[in-house]
């Protein structure tokens, strides 16, 4: 019978390994997989690649994973804001390497790892200094990037409710990258706020099918504070 559903984070985690390129879902603070990051601090990997669409707020969820100086270089498309504190000062202090990739291009090199596509042409970028030294190409009078998928070892994202196949539903903006990472690891595991039982799943709503997923670890909406968690009824 097939059951993908962890009792606990480190269960959830299962190895990682060092030098991995962890996936991490979320949207400034919409959809950060907080439990799972924390989780993550415990296991103890470091030399990490962590991939995300920024570089963490405050001091929490992302940006605590960076103060454990277990990050080597971050890719992301907007890395400072007004609580980017903990990156900043790693940055300056040339503590943490960066990639910083363009927003789309970000979701799109993830969507081509899942899709299985080996490379793709871009117009964005073409033109600033995030093209030095890559290859260009004139199509249709138009000049484009050449851009390569970003494959994972492990994806950690954030869900509205799961089955235990493994199949997700999101809810509204925390969705955000949370699919196409889905796809483009190795093994991802989903945090969910609530289990359904196996057909309470409209197939037409579940956007992550779980044969993309891995484990899933049910918490609590209102989850303790100081990276505790309850598991969800």
């Amino acid at each position: 019978m097939i059951d993908k559903i962890a009792t606990h984070v480190a269960d959830a985690l299962g190895p990682v390994p060092d030098g991995a390129t962890v996936l991490i879902g979320g949207f400034g603070t919409a959809g950060i997989p907080n439990e799972l990051i924390e989780g993550l601090i415990e296991q103890g990997a470091k030399d990490l690649t962590v991939v995300n669409n920024n570089a963490g707020n405050g001091e929490t969820g992302l940006a605590r994973l960076l103060q454990t100086r277990r990050v080597r270089k971050i890719i992301c498309s907007f890395p400072r804001q007004a609580d980017s504190q903990v990156f900043d000062a790693l940055y300056r202090s040339g503590q943490i390497e960066l990639e910083l990739v363009p927003q789309g291009n970000l979701a799109e090199r993830l969507r081509a790892a899942g899709a299985g596509i080996g490379a793709f042409f871009t117009p964005t970028g073409h033109g600033t200094e995030l093209a030095r030294g890559e290859e260009t190409r004139q199509i249709g009078g138009r000049s484009y990037v050449l851009e390569y998928p970003i494959h994972g070892d492990l994806a950690l994202i954030k869900a509205e409710c799961g089955d235990r196949w493994g199949n997700l539903t999101y809810r509204k903006a925390a969705r955000n990258f949370g699919p196409v990472m889905a796809t483009a690891a190795r093994r991802t595991v989903a945090s969910v706020h609530r289990v359904v039982a196996l057909g309470q799943l409209d197939p037409e709503a579940v956007v992550t099918p779980g044969i993309y997923v891995s484990r899933i670890l049910p918490i609590d909406r209102m989850a303790t504070q100081g990276g505790g968690f309850r598991r969800a009824a």
